[in-house]
């Protein structure tokens, strides 16, 4: 549900730092025919260029807007999203996912937002209004608003703006968050306010390959945006029904570390890093949810769901793109090599070495080494 668009049909940027492989009908193929996501949420539908390919699809009849919200493309339906950047006075900037049943109301989002950043065409724009103004607007157009990366240092809703939520915006309106790469339910759930919001384990995707690499399973009588809004306030029994998430160490800001030399530090190191003596620690996303707990860990509201610590393929040592190749054509889908194609079979595409790798990251036996400071932790294999 945390999709970037890198670049327009015309070659225009919308997300700067994604890749311009990115573009809408590139991500609706690759969500659809090699990553089998039955929903996906394209966070850039705001800028214009996007919309106008939008409308292009739904004109040819490529692609069909559903009566309750969100747009059907083959095999995966699309929810509309945007994300924003607002910095409240006094505080850090933090980033915020909008949601929009349908197109028209996305149009209407983009020309409140038009006039409040300096560039709607572009992605993560900050804009000129508070959050509590931006929560009327969103609930105004009967959209949801979701705070994106919430632990993250750099532009997180805890990360960098707020120690409690109620501060800077109305909790009770907002039904979910979503974790971020380097922290999982065990994690979030010490903090006792987060206890009824659903969590969401996103992408956050920028380039192709990483479309998938956290999602979620999801209760819903059928694929629209309204009961996806549903699931998010968990009623009528729709519900998040599993959260498959990076394991936290693999993420880029799971542990303290320093920007400069990359070095892993103690969790309360501050100031000039020790290795190398430059001011570019950055505190990790474990240490910073610990700073902020009033529960002790395994603590969990009824609701939760179970979080399912997962591997992605392209973080299997070994399985590089042309390995890749071969397993979507001879298994299909990444949700097939992940989780259902037994390691025999694996074994026969991969070898028996890769094929035993995917197997202990189903079964979280792999040894991982922490990821901080904007680098992604490793698998470590003996």
């Amino acid at each position: 549900m945390h999709i970037h668009i890198g670049g327009t049909r015309s070659g225009k940027p919308v997300k700067i730092t994604a890749s311009r492989n990115m573009t809408l009908t590139k991500i609706l193929e690759e969500a659809s025919e090699k990553k089998g996501m039955d929903v996906i949420g394209i966070i850039d539908s705001h800028s214009p260029e996007v919309q106008e390919e939008l409308l292009d699809l739904l004109e040819k009849g490529a692609a069909t807007e559903l009566e309750d919200g969100g747009i059907a493309y083959k095999e995966t339906v699309l929810l509309l999203g945007c994300e924003v950047e607002i910095k409240e006075a006094g505080r850090g900037e933090a980033h915020f996912l909008v949601y929009m049943p349908r197109l028209k109301e996305m149009q209407a989002f983009t020309n409140w937002l038009s006039v409040r950043c300096k560039n709607v065409h572009l992605s993560s724009q900050r804009i000129n209004t508070t959050l509590t103004e931006l929560q009327a607007c969103v609930s105004e157009l009967g959209g949801l608003l979701v705070p994106a990366h919430i632990f993250t240092p750099h532009k997180g809703l805890y990360g960098s703006c707020t120690d409690a939520m109620s501060d800077v915006l109305d909790p009770s309106r907002i039904y979910a968050v979503e974790l971020g790469l380097s922290a999982n339910t065990e994690m979030a759930d010490t903090l006792s306010e987060l206890h009824d919001k659903t969590f969401l384990t996103n992408s956050d995707a920028h380039s192709l390959g990483k479309i998938g690499r956290e999602y979620q399973a999801i209760l819903m009588a059928k694929r629209s945006f309204a009961e996806w809004e549903k699931a998010l306030r968990r009623v009528d029994g729709r519900r998040v029904s599993m959260n498959f998430g990076l394991h936290p160490e693999l993420g880029k800001y799971h542990q303290t570390a320093c920007q400069g030399c990359q070095s892993l530090l103690p969790a309360d190191a501050m100031g000039r890093c020790p290795e190398c003596g430059h001011k570019r620690v950055v505190r990790g996303v474990a240490a910073r949810i610990e700073q902020l707990a009033d529960l002790a860990a395994g603590q969990h509201p009824a609701h939760r769901p179970p979080y399912i610590e997962q591997i992605p393929l392209d973080f299997i040592p070994g399985v590089g793109p042309k390995m890749l190749e071969k397993l979507y054509h001879t298994f299909g889908t990444q949700m097939n090599i992940l989780h259902r194609v037994k390691e025999q079979e694996l074994a026969s595409v991969t070898g028996e070495k890769i094929a035993a790798l995917i197997a202990g990251a189903r079964s979280g036996r792999l040894q991982v080494q922490a990821g901080g400071a904007g680098t992604y932790g490793k698998i470590v294999t003996k």
